[in-house]
């Protein structure tokens, strides 16, 4: 589930291949060596200067141009800037201004059950990828961005990560709090009850909610993603970047063990997290 270039400059004397024109001196005959390139020898090809006036001072060109005439050809190249990395990080424009972590979930389309998963930090203003690529497994309906509760899709969108990591096995490490799942640990799924969308512990909430416990390997370890937080009924609950079982998944992103310890224990509440899932082609909304 879940580089820069440097510049470089071709620097110039600022006087080659200046014209014996532009300097008032008469040109030597045939064969002398005035007008040729900077550092080359050669014939010059140079017109006679002129014969009246004070003599006058050619400026040097700019970055932007070259300096050109009979038998001379001397060309300014300017230092380039510096570039940004490109990457889809980079390209996102609706995250928080206080995020400096993300994970960006992407299916080949929206009916693929398979996505790439890449976590990226930002530094100096510039957003790097970190960890690695990683395969996810989706719902088994692919991304939806109209989702419904039990429509089996994983919704897309730009969403936090919950307060609270949870997992059946002990806290493999990481910087969030973490509940340890025990027996009668719910996650409530009923959207007619008043905690729809939260994690309960206690007698069965009713509906379609999950028995936390009971879900191995998938729930030995897991962060909440926080869609649909606060809650409005009907429009799904139970969003996790989980542990994969054997094929996709009911609608959450779910990693090999591996790497989702990986992305976990990354994963900082300081750097406001942020995880976007979508298809490619959809990644411009965000």
């Amino acid at each position: 589930m879940v580089t820069a270039l440097a510049g470089c400059a071709a620097a110039s004397d600022g006087e080659a291949a200046v014209s014996a024109a532009a300097s008032g001196v008469a040109a030597p005959p045939p064969g002398g060596a005035a007008g040729v390139r900077a550092g080359e020898p050669g014939p010059s090809t140079a017109r006679p200067a002129p014969t009246t006036g004070p003599p006058t001072r050619t400026p040097a060109p700019s970055a932007t141009t070259e300096a050109s005439g009979p038998g001379q050809h001397a060309q300014i190249v300017a230092s380039s800037p510096v570039v940004a990395p490109t990457n889809d990080a980079a390209k996102l424009r609706t995250l928080p201004a206080n995020t400096t972590q993300v994970v960006i979930v992407q299916s080949a389309s929206p009916s693929a059950t398979t996505a790439t998963l890449q976590a990226y930090t930002r530094a100096g203003g510039l957003w790097r990828p970190v960890l690695g690529a990683m395969t996810a497994r989706l719902g088994s309906k692919g991304i939806s961005d109209d989702k419904h509760e039990g429509d089996k899709t994983t919704p897309a969108g730009v969403y936090g990560i919950d307060a609270t990591m949870y997992g059946i096995n002990a806290n493999p490490g990481v910087k969030y709090p973490y509940h340890q799942i025990v027996t009668d640990d719910w996650w409530n799924e009923n959207s007619d009850s008043p905690g729809y969308n939260t994690f309960a512990h206690g007698p069965n909430p009713g509906g379609p909610s999950e028995a936390l416990w009971t879900y191995n390997p998938q729930y030995l370890y897991m962060a909440v993603i926080r869609y649909n937080m606060p809650a409005t009924p009907g429009r799904g609950s139970g969003i996790f970047l989980h542990q994969a079982g054997a094929g996709s998944t009911a609608g959450c992103v779910s990693l090999a063990q591996a790497d989702l310890l990986n992305v976990l224990r990354w994963l900082d509440p300081a750097a406001n997290p942020q995880i976007v899932m979508a298809p490619t082609a959809w990644l411009g909304r965000y």
